[in-house]
């Protein structure tokens, strides 16, 4: 070991340890390779960076609206991970929403490009579901044909991607369980029974509002040509 000659006074000492040495070489190796590909830096992800490929499968939804006069097109494009693997499974890409509405033009793209950045993010985004179906309209929603509640357009556009992500596999369907098919099978059959017409007018297949016929006795007799004219036997009061 080598003499060095202290030419100043010590003003403070400390013992090296041999994890400080190892810590330095490790920092001093760092600093050398940095310098030697010219101070660039180069990041690290965490996982595999997905580009978008030239073609991708999708859906188009139709949402129809009484609160509109024109329909929205809801396209949501998937990509396939894993394709030809035991681990194979889709994911929602992208979004676009067409429309001849120009009034919703503005939160239609910053609608789109919003989730279509969280589905290009990954991870668990099902939970974009419940954040759009939560959104109701301040001047009330609407009812859809059927008889289904819908408090706003985006909470429309919320049960799309719901639909969409069932049909990919990524949300499990709502199934009810067995007491509740009973109980709703009970209801319906109590239902029609209750509901269900004995009479001759209750199975007609002529129009509706037709006359009773007086030779027939069939509600058949509706205002043709000027005339009463049965339909079902061609009675007529006009010879």
């Amino acid at each position: 070991m080598a003499a060095i000659k202290i030419d100043k006074k010590i003003a403070k000492y400390r013992v090296e340890k041999s994890a400080d040495k190892q810590a330095a070489d490790k920092q001093a190796k760092v600093d050398a390779i940095r310098a030697k590909e010219g101070n660039t830096a180069k990041v690290i992800r965490m996982t595999e960076e997905v580009q978008r490929p030239e073609v991708l499968i999708g859906s188009t939804y139709k949402i129809k609206t009484p609160v509109s006069d024109h329909a929205m097109y809801v396209t949501i494009n998937d990509i396939v991970l894993n394709e030809g693997t035991v681990h194979e499974q889709r994911r929602p890409f992208e979004v676009f929403i067409n429309s001849k509405n120009l009034d919703h033009y503005q939160w239609i793209v910053a609608l789109t490009r919003i989730v279509s950045a969280v589905f290009r993010k990954g991870g668990d985004v099902t939970f974009l579901v419940d954040e759009l179906k939560a959104v109701f309209d301040p001047r009330g929603g609407y009812w859809q044909t059927g008889g289904k509640f819908m408090p706003s357009i985006i909470a429309e556009f919320g049960y799309v991607i719901e639909k969409h992500l069932q049909t990919i596999g990524l949300l499990k369907k709502h199934e009810l369980d067995e007491h509740q098919k009973k109980l709703i099978d009970e209801k319906r059959t109590e239902y029609e029974a209750r509901s269900k017409q004995q009479d001759a007018f209750a199975k007609s297949h002529f129009p509706e509002g037709a006359q009773l016929c007086l030779k027939c006795s069939t509600a058949a007799v509706v205002m043709m040509d000027g005339c009463m004219t049965c339909l079902n036997c061609g009675e007529s009061k006009c010879g």
